[in-house]
């Protein structure tokens, strides 16, 4: 069975890390590159070797990295947050594909899509979203689409609030907690190691090449 090639934009970070542990104990997958300004490796030096880029960079730099694997026939798995995936455009077509995922814990998925379907009976909600200090964005790209999805499922289009907290000690966490007359509903996921995001990870590596569309956004999508 041919093994997949992946590199991966951000490779010095915490998730970063993790990923290239991840990919390197992979049956089926092979860790081609890591590509991090920490370690005076650019990105274009690692996608020649690559069919599948993983970003988990910073906002600023996600779309650029996108795009120019995009150029050079590469799909791209992007776990990075803080940015519109509407700024990549339409790229059916473009040779290559890109999937997105504000969140690959299974767990946290499953969160979302019950605080979506909790929204079409409840009256109000907010949302409190816990991350590590030295997570750059606020609020969580998580949060942001879990307040998008129930804004459209709910009768009243009303998006949630969002509560940011940045402290050490965190890892993610996210609380849903829905409002009625006399009764409170509260949904809440925890990931206390970064590990919880890894099968959604390789999932996505797995299955970005057969996309029926680019970009495609959320792990829920890929879910059979």
């Amino acid at each position: 069975m041919a093994q997949i090639r992946v590199a991966v934009a951000g490779a010095a970070g915490r998730m970063g890390q993790t990923v290239c542990r991840a990919v390197d104990g992979a049956a089926d997958m092979q860790l081609t590159g890591r590509a991090d300004p920490a370690l005076d490796t650019p990105l274009a030096a690692v996608l020649p070797e690559a069919d599948v880029l993983v970003d988990f960079t910073v906002p600023s730099s996600a779309v650029a990295n996108a795009r120019e694997a995009i150029a050079a026939r590469v799909h791209v798995v992007i776990g990075t947050t803080g940015f519109d995936p509407a700024e990549l455009g339409d790229l059916s077509g473009a040779g290559a594909n890109v999937f997105v995922a504000p969140n690959f814990a299974i767990g946290a998925v499953l969160m979302m899509q019950f605080a979506t379907q909790a929204a079409r009976h409840m009256a109000k909600a907010e949302i409190i979203e816990l991350h590590h200090d030295a997570k750059v964005d606020a609020p969580s790209g998580t949060a942001a689409r879990t307040a998008r999805l129930m804004a459209e499922a709910s009768s009243t289009g009303v998006t949630p609030p969002i509560h940011s907290v940045r402290l050490p000690g965190l890892v993610a966490h996210q609380e849903v907690i829905l409002g009625d007359v006399g009764q409170t509903l509260t949904i809440r996921h925890d990931s206390t190691d970064r590990e919880s995001f890894m099968p959604g990870v390789l999932l996505a590596i797995r299955k970005v090449g057969a996309l029926p569309q680019s970009p495609v956004v959320g792990l829920e999508k890929l879910l059979d």
